[in-house]
């Protein structure tokens, strides 16, 4: 290639101590010793939007259901609230900390270009001045991925998006459409940083029969961060989105072989911190009372480095507050889906949005 918390924020134990005392805008002040120093703090987020569908009919996808004559009954009226409640969300995200919302957004299940500029114009967001990088897939559902940003935080240098070759193990003439993987370059500051945008193949027909499809991904995944990798061993990449798979599975543990603990990541590796908290117990969806972390941002090795001279990785998290959940009944703490049982709720999404806080020292 020729480019390459929820409550309050608490500082870690590294190898020096540092206390967070005060923050302004987008900085951290600490202190060091007799030295203060300040420092830059920014979110990444991924977030899967639910089927973020406007309410017209495109005749060469399957949407016939999200219009207002189809089976969901999706009025104009219904695709407004999704909109402001998913940029309410969104202008949650990293808030707290970063003073903003992300920085940097991976999106899933959104339809076309269109619904992300509804979204970004949003009263919430619009204010932000989010770019879109987005590419139509082959998905036959008409579903694809899409980065958005603060144009004021970070500027494109240039994105391609990678189609996955899939064919059905049991009919191996029969092609399997599904989703791009999405790859842009930019800078954050002064920060060159590579961000991949993933919505892997479902567990539709089960896990362990759909598994392939989704190393498959995961395959193609490393071949992109192995690429960016040989033409410079020190870039910083970021991996995200909604994997299908929990960290623990095959596609994210052995095929990119990214690892929990930062201690284990050697040189070109990868780093997953969705993984120490997929072991707490808690994930970003349920299904049948069983939590999984199917939606994570996995990191290469630079991000742990010591030296902040450039962005480093602080902590990450799911961001799953009291109001993204359902309040009662038998799927209560579960997260608030916009959608159920042939209708609209009023909800948000059926998968939580996970984020990282990144971190620089300021010059």
């Amino acid at each position: 290639m020729d480019f390459l918390a929820k409550g309050p924020f608490h500082y870690e134990q590294m190898h020096f101590k540092v206390f967070l005392i005060v923050f302004i805008f987008n900085s951290f002040q600490a202190i060091l010793g007799q030295k203060k120093e300040d420092f830059k703090v920014v979110t990444v987020a991924f977030y899967n939007l639910e089927n973020l569908f406007d309410t017209l009919n495109d005749p060469i996808t399957f949407d016939d259901d999200r219009t207002p004559d189809g089976k969901d009954h999706w009025t104009e009226e219904i695709y407004q609230e999704k909109l402001k409640n998913m940029a309410f969300v969104i202008n949650k995200i990293g808030a707290e900390v970063a003073q903003t919302s992300p920085a940097i957004l991976g999106v899933a299940e959104i339809e076309n270009r269109k619904v992300l500029e509804d979204l970004v114009n949003q009263p919430l967001l619009k204010e932000k001045n989010y770019g879109i990088v987005h590419y139509d897939s082959p998905d036959r559902r008409g579903i694809d991925v899409a980065l958005l940003y603060q144009k004021d935080l970070f500027k494109v240098i240039k994105s391609t998006a990678y189609e996955l070759s899939l064919y059905d193990t049991e009919e191996p003439d029969k092609r399997v459409y599904t989703r791009d993987q999405l790859l842009v370059s930019g800078i954050l500051d002064t920060d060159n940083i590579f961000f991949i945008v993933n919505h892997w193949p479902s567990r539709r027909g089960g896990e362990a029969r759909s598994s392939y499809k989704r190393e498959a991904a995961a395959a193609l995944n490393k071949r992109i961060i192995d690429s960016l990798q040989a033409s410079a061993p020190n870039v910083k990449i970021v991996t995200m989105g909604d994997f299908n798979d929990d960290p623990i599975n095959k596609s994210i543990k052995k095929v990119l072989g990214a690892k929990d603990k930062k201690r284990q990541v050697k040189s070109l590796g990868l780093f997953n911190p969705m993984g120490s908290i997929f072991k707490t117990g808690t994930g970003t969806l349920a299904y049948r009372d069983r939590w999984n972390l199917f939606d994570q941002i996995i990191l290469s090795e630079p991000f742990l480095k010591k030296d902040f001279n450039s962005y480093r990785f602080y902590k990450a998290g799911i961001f799953n507050e009291a109001f993204l959940s359902n309040p009662d009944g038998r799927y209560k703490g579960y997260p608030y889906r916009s959608f159920a049982n042939g209708s609209y709720t009023g909800g948000y999404s059926d998968h939580f949005p996970v984020y990282v806080y990144l971190i620089k020292r300021v010059e």
